[in-house]
């Protein structure tokens, strides 16, 4: 059923919205006015009456320094899906995606790679056949400064403020482990004495460790027994070992769900959010394919498999 859209109730203007989402990603005013190529003082109106629209404030300003108000980013959401609504609608109308052509390289961990990009990049080479992909599958963060990669998935939001970096959703993550392993184990309580249990991790356990603690496990023991059995900065060698009945990984849902074999180790332990950040160069405002790549990406990755 065709839905009766109210227009008389949208009354503001896209302008303004857009000047609220330049300067929420650049910021400051001072560089949201170079990126959209408008006075200090014209854009910090536009802003201003956006604010008067809406009768919230959207920043707090201390100094030089902007930061989001609860409405702002609860606004910043909505505006954001504007403006990639907005691009992609340029870019249908005018045949722009399908005629751009050039390489683009991709840069994210093993695991968003096998198991997140496979449906983004069919899109992509649905959408922009012209644009040819590379991805390199790595946990070394990249440098997009030294075009290394135009664009990263990461787990991390980057410190560099002259990157551009977008939120797109968190992974939900668990401690998976194979049927058989648990009823080896006997199927211990995340209280039980758990230095037997055997766990497979990163490197770097100490900031698994410490998140496991934080969602209730009984874990202060754990690294000082090496318990850590096996370690790897690969996520798939981790699911594999997992799928082997090797000992218990952290997975994400999406993935380990629905695999024959495998549960979840402690089911009413809460989970742990791992964020996706979609990273690129500020080149991104002004390379038609670097856009395109980064609008499809963001649309896909926003979506669960």
């Amino acid at each position: 059923m065709h839905k009766c859209m109210k227009w008389t109730s949208i009354t503001f203007d896209w302008n303004l919205a857009r000047a609220f989402l330049v300067t929420a990603q650049e910021g400051s005013f001072s560089a949201a006015s170079r990126a959209l190529g408008l006075t200090q003082p014209t854009l910090g109106r536009q802003v201003a009456a956006l604010e008067q629209h809406f009768d919230v404030a959207l920043f707090e300003r201390t100094g030089r320094r902007l930061t989001l108000t609860a409405s702002g980013r609860e606004l910043l959401d909505h505006v954001q899906a504007m403006g990639e609504a907005a691009t992609q609608i340029s870019l249908t109308a005018t045949g722009h995606a399908q005629s751009v052509e050039g390489h683009v390289c991709i840069t994210a961990t093993d695991g968003l790679a096998a198991h997140l990009l496979p449906s983004a990049v069919k899109k992509l080479r649905q959408t922009a056949p012209g644009i040819t992909v590379e991805i390199i599958a790595s946990t070394n963060v990249q440098d997009l400064k030294h075009r290394e990669a135009d664009i990263a998935i990461r787990h991390v939001r980057p410190s560099q403020g002259d990157l551009i970096a977008k939120f797109i959703r968190n992974v939900t993550m668990r401690l998976y482990a194979a049927t058989s392993y648990l009823d080896q184990i006997g199927r211990p309580g995340p209280q039980d004495d758990l230095t037997q249990v055997s766990f497979i991790g990163y490197p770097r356990r100490t900031i698994l460790v410490d998140r496991l603690v934080e969602v209730g496990l009984n874990m202060p023991s754990l690294a000082d027994h090496g318990a850590f059995c096996i370690t790897s900065e690969n996520e798939s060698v981790t699911w594999a070992m997992v799928q082997n009945g090797l000992g218990l990984g952290v997975i994400p849902e999406e993935v380990a769900d629905t695999a024959a074999g495998v549960e979840r180790a402690f089911p009413d332990l809460a989970p742990i959010e791992v964020p996706i950040w979609l990273v690129a160069h500020r080149e991104l405002r002004t390379n038609r394919r670097i856009r395109i790549v980064f609008d499809i990406l963001s649309h896909s990755l926003a979506e669960k498999s």
